[in-house]
């Protein structure tokens, strides 16, 4: 049995895709800051028969995602699945003439360092099984910047480079690569960005396999 990762797991999305990958027979990673939060998500996964547990991890400390990853495969099986998903906090999202350099050190650990960290934890087990995915999902402005949102808009093109390079990179080691762009709020009552439908739009992703970047729905004009 391999392992779905999830770096950001909440109540909303991470739940909603933590459910469909478990459902599809993998155990199932849960990483984020809040302990508590991690109990009850393993907990209601457990009502679903889904093996979870959660690990604790900062993705801005990657001492603590690293070492988050590893017990992970260590103790429910190799992560063949990673989602990259936590939430960006709101002061990333300053305007553009109002951040300075020291804005974006935490936008760029967050965006771009734990992602790499990430990747090189699952990387070694992902090779050893012989096949893998890495998703990764941002918001609009990973592809269109937005003025009022520097930190992420910086940050998340620069993920959009690392994962790109990563896709052609690794397609020959049959580690597949692809980034889900929701350019607007992730709700329940929305027909193709509630949890449930991203949660099936990637797992669709991880079981076809069909190219790099994929919309959630278009991108308003």
């Amino acid at each position: 049995m391999t392992t779905f990762a999830l770096v950001g797991a909440g109540p909303g999305l991470g739940l909603a895709t933590a459910r469909r990958f478990g459902t599809a027979g993998h155990t199932v990673a849960l990483i984020s800051r809040n302990a508590q939060r991690l109990d009850d998500l393993a907990t209601e996964l457990a009502r679903d028969g889904i093996q979870a547990r959660g690990f604790t991890a900062d993705v801005l400390d990657i001492e603590s995602l690293d070492s988050a990853l590893y017990a992970a495969g260590a103790t429910l099986g190799p992560v063949e699945i990673l989602q990259y998903s936590p939430v960006p906090r709101a002061d990333f999202m300053k305007p553009i003439l109002d951040t300075g350099a020291d804005d974006l050190d935490d936008p760029l650990a967050f965006s771009v360092k734990g992602p790499v960290t990430c990747v090189n934890a699952v990387l070694p087990g992902m090779c050893e099984l012989g096949r893998g995915t890495l998703l990764f999902v941002n918001g609009s402005s990973a592809v269109r910047p937005h003025p009022d949102r520097a930190g992420t808009s910086i940050a998340f093109a620069g993920e959009s480079a690392y994962a790109r390079m990563l896709h052609d990179a690794l397609a020959p080691e049959n580690i597949h690569v692809a980034q889900l762009i929701v350019p607007g709020a992730i709700r329940p009552d929305a027909e193709h960005s509630s949890p449930e439908a991203l949660a099936q739009r990637l797992y669709d992703i991880h079981h076809k396999r069909d190219g790099f970047r994929h919309y959630s729905e278009p991108l308003p004009d």
